[in-house]
């Protein structure tokens, strides 16, 4: 089987979209299947044993002047006028030009006959989606796939809001619907989420989740363990960014009420933080001047790096944000579940984290329920005094997770 994939980046260190559709390529190709892979990650990035062609942006066009333009008034009046031009048109001028360089990309390729097209989005920018909707020829074999609902206005709270420009935007989401031949969504929940905005789909859509690509860690991978940890504490981590939504307020709340009761702890636990700056630094920062067990990281640290410390602290916290329901499916779940650690999920009672975890799973919370956090925090130090080695072994996820069970997957597709 021949996949032709067309993805905005696969340099992993850009976001946990990023991160999520690698690891899927990388499953892809490790299943057998023939895949070419076709990139916009602006920079030459070559995936072991994978073929991969470097989109080069088109810098002689209209829209590529205009986008350059735009930036040029913005910087010198220091006011935003994307706003207004998506009011109007619905996209950015770098928009239309980043999908026409895709486009042009994609028409050159002539050698390579895919019995499928796949096209890999991140957060909101499915530029591959709006590339393949320029060629009709490739229709029939178009998988879509959706990592997040579009748009904005379609997400749940807290995060709905409506962005300039959403009929344009609706409207063009409505067209990869009824143009592709599958939707492809990482997430169950997020799948019956989506198809209460839109109808009007060929086929019945296909779960793919984030994937585990295995990778043994080494010995020597230890040495990329940061100064900053030692992997004797109980190490409370939570890796990846922190929007507004996600507020870690609570948890850090109840990680001091847990080192009160628990004082012997201060002499071996940390609680860290890792990613790039967010809104609660301050926040954070302050308590550290009065629990110094609490760490936070000054930048963003490779993702190599962040991998080698989810194997090695005693629990991984997934955050998810306080509204009704989180239909997503974490970027970072695979590498918890992957890292065999305890997941400490701390997000609203309709998740698909918890929905994969179990009902019964122990260590869940609601983001702001302080008692029954530091219940929980307790909870898996006492173990850890019993067994500085606590692992979460959790089968079933690993082969949901797994290029076997994404292999089954692709296998079944019919045209």
């Amino acid at each position: 089987m021949k996949i032709l994939i067309v993805v905005d980046s696969i340099n992993e260190d850009d976001n946990s979209g990023a991160k999520a559709n690698v690891a899927l390529i990388q499953n892809l190709w490790k299943s057998g299947f023939d895949v070419l892979v076709y990139h916009y990650s602006r920079k030459e990035i070559h995936l072991e044993g994978i073929k991969c062609e470097s989109i080069k942006e088109i810098k002689l066009s209209a829209a590529y002047f205009l986008s350059r333009s735009q930036r040029k008034i913005s910087k010198f009046f220091k006011i935003n006028i994307n706003p207004i031009v998506e009011r109007l048109i619905g996209f950015s001028f770098t928009f239309f030009n980043d999908v026409n360089s895709i486009k042009k990309a994609l028409k050159k390729n002539t050698n390579f006959q895919p019995d499928w097209v796949l096209t890999l989005s991140y957060g909101s920018s499915f530029r591959p989606h709006r590339a393949l909707l320029a060629l009709p020829r490739l229709h029939n074999k178009w998988l879509a796939y959706v990592h997040d609902p579009y748009p904005m206005h379609c997400y749940p709270r807290p995060y709905d809001w409506v962005e300039p420009g959403y009929q344009f935007k609706r409207d063009f989401f409505l067209k990869i619907v009824n143009k592709s031949q599958y939707l492809l969504y990482p997430s169950q929940l997020l799948d019956d989420w989506m198809k209460s905005y839109y109808h009007g789909q060929k086929n019945d859509s296909i779960i793919i989740p984030h994937q585990i690509f295995e990778k043994n860690i080494k010995k020597e991978d230890i040495t990329l363990l940061p100064d900053f940890i030692n992997p004797d504490f109980f190490n409370v981590l939570h890796a990846g960014s922190m929007m507004e939504a996600r507020n870690p307020k609570t948890l850090i709340e109840a990680y001091e009420v847990f080192l009160h009761q628990n004082p012997e702890a201060k002499n071996h636990s940390k609680l860290l933080f890792i990613g790039k700056k967010s809104c609660f630094d301050v926040f954070i920062k302050e308590k550290q001047l009065t629990i110094p067990q609490i760490y936070i990281s000054e930048e963003y640290l490779p993702f190599q790096n962040v991998k080698v410390m989810q194997k090695v602290v005693m629990v991984n916290v997934i955050l998810e944000a306080g509204g009704p329901i989180s239909p997503f499916l974490p970027g970072k779940f695979p590498h918890c579940i992957y890292a065999k650690r305890p997941i400490l999920l701390l997000g609203p009672n309709y998740s698909e984290s918890k929905r994969l975890l179990g009902e019964n799973y122990p260590y869940w919370s609601e983001l702001n329920n302080l008692e029954k956090i530091a219940e929980q925090i307790t909870s898996l130090y006492n173990s850890w005094l019993v067994n500085k080695n606590i692992i979460m072994d959790r089968n079933d996820l690993m082969q949901y997770l797994s290029s076997d069970y994404l292999r089954e997957i692709f296998i079944k597709l019919k045209a």
